[in-house]
């Protein structure tokens, strides 16, 4: 639909948005069209927007822009006398399906059987609320890309070893900034026999990485990297964290959505960046931000966020009262929150 078109669309939305008022509080994630981001009340990465929604005193209900693992940590975060809509509840997230509490079950006892019990589970935000709350029952924690750094120590603090999942990248980029050797990790493959590690390699590890991945973020390569350099000489090159972990070298800097999201704000005038992310936050960042160049490094959309119509949500916020709520079995909710409250708490 053409922008022309969505133009009565998008006054309806605003119209129901004002007749709603402070009962309802709007969160959208960066990846989100513009012109439901154009909408929010809050804007944000997934910490931000959790903590938006563990935060707010006012709202009747939490209306949710992003996929179902960010509505599920907002349902578990909300206040007793609130709750919490996903316009669109297709929207899942393909990384946060590569692990279940299953298959962490699995590499939990392997760990045991290697002598290797004394390890602490953290989880991404990008994941199930059910895992998440497998988590939380070992005394485990959340994090999100934006303080995977500390999450990471803090575990370490705890234990001699982690288990992260399922973000094989983000754990790798994470443990080498701390430091880390390769020789110090693991990859925890579910698919395989064993995880595909040897009991010897899991005792000697510091990090035991899951075998999981963001195709947004590992669609960036080298290459790219390498051309955007020869195209816009004195570009400065940034991408997210689950890039894989040779872009995240090759690149000027990496770092959280919101990262990102500061490195333009923050940049010259005049001055250029590409930046490997999703397109439509690179897009909306472009048009913001008219005195500089902002350029994708590769077009990568997100299609699960990109499944959330203006006239989806119209129909929503013009039907409130209608809407199912989020909901989770209360044994998942409880666990799941001492995970995500560890996190807010680093």
């Amino acid at each position: 639909m053409s922008s022309t078109a969505e133009d009565p669309v998008m006054e309806r939305l605003r119209a129901a948005l004002a007749r709603l008022g402070p009962d309802v509080l709007l969160l959208t994630h960066h990846y989100q069209r513009a012109g439901i981001v154009a909408l929010g009340h809050r804007v944000g990465d997934s910490y931000e927007l959790a903590r938006a929604a563990a935060e707010n005193q006012n709202a009747r209900t939490i209306v949710f822009c992003g996929v179902r693992f960010m509505a599920e940590a907002a349902e578990v975060l909300r206040r007793e006398d609130q709750r919490v809509v996903h316009p669109e509840p297709l929207a899942g997230c393909p990384m946060a399906d590569m692990a279940d509490e299953g298959q962490a079950d699995s590499a939990w006892r392997a760990l045991a059987a290697a002598g290797a019990a004394d390890t602490v589970p953290v989880v991404y935000m990008n994941s199930s609320a059910a895992l998440k709350a497998w988590v939380g029952e070992r005394g485990g924690c959340v994090c999100t890309s934006s303080n995977a750094q500390r999450a990471f120590e803090w575990a370490l603090s705890r234990a001699p070893r982690l288990l992260f999942f399922p973000d094989e990248h983000l754990g790798r980029n994470t443990a080498r900034r701390l430091g880390m050797a390769d020789a110090e990790m693991v990859l925890w493959d579910p698919a395989a026999s064993g995880g595909g590690v040897s009991p010897e390699a899991l005792a000697r590890a510091r990090v035991v990485l899951w075998k999981g991945f963001c195709h947004v973020h590992t669609a960036f390569t080298v290459a790219q990297v390498r051309a955007a350099r020869d195209r816009w000489p004195g570009a400065r090159v940034l991408v997210h964290p689950e890039c894989l972990s040779e872009v995240v070298q090759a690149a000027d800097g990496a770092g959280s959505t919101s990262f990102l999201v500061r490195a333009v704000a923050e940049a010259d005038p005049g001055s250029t960046l590409v930046i490997g992310t999703e397109i439509n936050l690179i897009s909306r960042l472009a048009a913001q931000y008219p005195d500089r160049t902002v350029l994708p490094l590769h077009r990568s959309l997100c299609p699960n966020m990109y499944r959330l119509s203006p006239e989806k949500l119209l129909e929503t916020l013009e039907n409130l009262d209608a809407q199912p709520p989020v909901e989770l079995p209360a044994h998942i909710n409880a666990s799941a929150k001492l995970a995500l409250q560890r996190m807010l708490e680093l």
